[in-house]
């Protein structure tokens, strides 16, 4: 199989840098394109407008080159840590000057062999001119390094907000989902001790998987099949408690099973389809959860056959913390849809962006 171009050109770098050094990059050819037209515009019969862009775009390429990938390559040296990989440092400032100079050198030389004379003797005719190119293109690099540096590190601390509010509402969501639990045993003691002694067995045997799983880096966040395991896990437990009133049904692809979802962000769903859709119906019901692909997006389905209502129900804490959770994880990409009628159950769909597929 043939890599993509894009691909293939960075495909020694960190998959998780190659978006944010082809948009840096595209930024650079923009202002390179600028540059050259204001030359162009500056001195319209020397050089001619085809020399311009070529040492413009020579020049611009080779630094961005020598200070964006090959900086991402050397990360480890310089002290500049994924996922951003911007740190400031005497070793990062020497590694820019370098690769100014470097890159100036190399894309000078690059338009030279295209004019087809030496930028090289404007030092000797002209030394002022030359030394005002080089420290100009010094002075573009570093303006362009704050800005990328500024940016990257507003980004970052976007993503730590994100992360520190997701934490949050998993915290909590989980004492939440155990007093849920307790509540349930506490009931079936009085009216079932020999059933409540199985429940508080399934608890213990859920507990361990579930609370160790929820540690989950709440914004990286776990593969699909986990979190349907632990589906599974709290539904078996359920079904101790409500018996044979209790169906579920479980649909997962095994070609969605490694998507990336936050943990716990189907529990609070499968929880309300059990204590408002099955509980108040006299013969209980059937609890359905399916994903499946459509146009690029991951949707999962959570379904029950209970009794069901005539509007969406006041949001309660589960539902809310699921919103919650998919504005703060997803920034505006991920929605939820309710749906229900009397004596028809209910459905909710989350409709999530997907990961882009892995570089071949």
């Amino acid at each position: 199989m043939h890599l993509r171009p894009a691909h293939a050109l960075l495909h020694w770098l960190p998959a998780d840098s190659r978006p944010g050094v082809w948009r840096r990059g595209v930024i650079v050819w923009g202002v390179a394109l600028c540059i050259a037209v204001v030359q162009w515009i500056a001195s319209p019969h020397e050089p001619p407008w085809a020399v311009s862009l070529v040492y413009s775009f020579a020049i611009s390429t080779s630094i961005w080159l020598l200070s964006d990938p090959v900086r991402i390559a050397l990360h480890r040296w310089l002290g500049a840590e994924p996922p951003h990989y911007w740190a400031f440092s005497w070793r990062t400032g020497l590694h820019l000057v370098l690769s100014v100079l470097l890159g100036y050198a190399l894309g000078t030389g690059l338009g030279d062999a295209y004019a087809g004379r030496s930028t090289w003797a404007l030092l000797q005719l002209s030394p002022q001119r030359f030394w005002v190119f080089l420290l100009g293109s010094l002075a573009v690099s570093c303006a362009f390094f704050f800005y990328f540096y500024q940016r990257e590190r507003a980004l970052e601390l976007q993503r730590q907000a994100t992360e520190s509010r997701l934490r949050l509402l998993q915290s909590q969501l989980e004492p939440h989902m155990l007093f849920n639990t307790l509540a349930n045993l506490r009931v079936l003691i009085d009216v079932d001790p020999v059933r409540a002694t199985a429940m508080l067995d399934r608890l213990n045997d859920y507990l361990r998987a579930t609370l160790a799983a929820s540690r989950t880096d709440a914004a990286a966040g776990h593969q699909l099949s986990t979190e349907f395991q632990r589906l599974r896990d709290y539904l078996e437990l359920m079904t101790v408690r409500m018996g044979p009133r209790l169906r579920y049904n479980l649909a997962l692809p095994d070609e969605l099973a490694a998507c990336p979802i936050p943990p716990l962000l189907l529990q609070p769903l499968v929880e309300n389809a059990i204590r408002h859709g099955l509980e108040p119906s006299v013969q209980g019901g059937e609890v359905r959860v399916s994903a499946h692909r459509s146009k690029g997006h991951l949707v999962i389905a959570v379904s029950d056959t209970g009794v069901g209502s005539e509007g969406e129900r006041a949001a309660g804490f589960g539902l809310t913390q699921v919103r919650e959770r998919l504005t703060t994880a997803f920034a505006g990409r991920a929605h939820l849809h309710w749906d229900s009628a009397p004596g028809q159950g209910t459905r909710i769909t989350l409709t999530l962006p997907l990961p882009p597929p892995a570089a071949p």
